[in-house]
């Protein structure tokens, strides 16, 4: 079977790694154009990109600028791809995923139809999840609406964070696309799949910085899961005394807060926060123009920045 693969990030390398190493043939790999990186602006690769070259020094990759572009057009349809597979990358025109035989299927970071969006993973962990997974579909007009092909399903521990999730799931979501892959070359392009519910669709809008702002008026408990929903990119922040500090890591101690107080002070020797309900102590921080550092650490040099109070 004749595969295009179209990704950029991290996310997207495990899928097309298991793809090249279990010899299906990969015609192409589609990715963005390199950009300008560090002070001296000199031109980096995408993960994907540096993967692949990697892997073949010699593979053909495509950068265009605009999915949209006449030659681009032209050029998927000369490669006669049976099958296109998209893994976190731009949405694709019609144009595009029209052309295969096979039709083209994406890998999302949910179980659909539940967190469609650009940031599935920040916002399971943000709204209290236990469990997520990864959907394979076919697409369509509108985003993460296709048909469903397969889905798997994985826990989300405690203790996870945005990028502990991310990486389980990029390894679940490479297997899911290579049993997909298979399933769908085994049935000449006709498996089995089932119609998305869209009365259970919730959305997973892509996150600003604007939107990473803690609001310690809520309970512990969800702010705890916004700070880790939120780490370590692009990382939850509070501002005190006129400085911005990034929080990495919490820990609940069951102990009630202040009501409502909504600031950061010392409380039984330990960097607290008094949500609306109980303290969160901060195990990992991050002030402006700093390093990221442990709350031991950082206390080490910004104790009097704290007001002090003694557990009764």
């Amino acid at each position: 079977m004749n595969i295009i693969f179209m990704g950029t990030p991290e996310f997207a390398v495990p899928s097309l790694k298991i793809l090249l190493n279990t010899n299906h043939f990969i015609s192409a790999v589609v990715t963005v154009p390199d950009k300008p990186k560090g002070r001296g602006l000199k031109l980096a690769y995408s993960d994907v990109k540096k993967f692949a070259l990697e892997h073949d020094s010699g593979i053909n990759i495509l950068q265009p600028e605009k999915l949209t572009d006449r030659n681009f057009v032209k050029e998927i349809k000369s490669l006669e791809p049976d099958l296109i597979v998209v893994v976190a990358f731009r949405i694709l025109p019609k144009e595009i995923y029209r052309i295969p035989k096979y039709g083209s299927i994406n890998l999302h970071a949910s179980i659909l139809p539940k967190y469609r969006g650009a940031a599935p993973i920040n916002w399971a962990i943000i709204k209290g999840e236990k469990e997520t997974g990864v959907t394979t579909f076919f697409l369509e007009d509108k985003v993460d609406t296709g048909n469903v092909i397969q889905q798997n399903y994985l826990d989300i521990s405690p203790e996870d964070d945005a990028g502990s999730l991310h990486d389980k799931l990029k390894e679940l979501g490479a297997l899911t696309v290579y049993s997909t892959v298979n399933m769908i070359d085994r049935t000449s392009g006709r498996p089995p799949v089932s119609r998305q519910n869209e009365s259970e669709a919730s959305p997973a809008p892509k996150i600003f910085k604007k939107d990473c702002q803690i609001d310690w008026y809520q309970q512990a408990d969800d702010v705890y899961n916004f700070i880790r929903g939120l780490a370590p990119y692009p990382g939850a922040y509070t501002m005190h005394e006129g400085k911005m500090i990034k929080i990495f890591r919490t820990e609940k101690i069951h102990k009630d807060s202040l009501k409502g107080h909504g600031r950061l002070l010392i409380f039984d020797d330990k960097l607290c926060a008094s949500c609306l309900d109980e303290f969160l102590e901060i195990r990992e921080l991050q002030i402006e123009g700093k390093r990221r550092m442990s709350a031991s650490e950082f206390l080490a040099g910004h104790y009097g920045m704290f007001k002090k109070i003694y557990s009764s």
